[in-house]
């Protein structure tokens, strides 16, 4: 998956846009955040590392070491929580199919709550 794909699957969470909250420009090697319009919390951050295409991903505590262990090219996430976040380095032994589970996953994490009012 590119970077550009990895954009483009990310923009088709509802709300979800694109952030360059470190710089002023969108070079294509900078730090980029995907985040939910109503609440501006992050679910994916994109950014290159030694020559690579990774993706910060958060996670639910219980499956990230599962997966840390399933995946050489998945790693606690860098420069975030730890318990939290998945680092994902594309090319690697992660398939695409379970990159946009986990960008689902990660997603549902982060978006808005929806309250119950208890009236119908």
């Amino acid at each position: 998956m590119t970077r550009q794909e990895l954009i483009d699957y990310c923009l088709t969470f509802p709300a979800s846009y694109e952030d360059y909250p470190f710089d002023n420009i969108t070079d294509p090697g900078k730090w980029m955040v995907m985040r939910h319009m109503t609440n501006k919390k992050s679910f994916a951050m994109i950014y290159e590392r030694h020559g690579r295409l990774c993706v910060n991903l958060k996670c639910d505590p219980f499956e990230a070491d599962f997966l840390r262990q399933t995946y050489k090219d998945l790693t606690p996430g860098y420069h975030m929580n730890k318990t939290h976040w998945n680092t994902v380095m594309l090319g690697g032994d992660v398939p695409d199919e379970h990159l946009q589970y986990m960008i689902g996953q990660s997603y549902d994490l982060i978006k808005p709550k929806t309250r119950n009012t208890g009236r119908d």
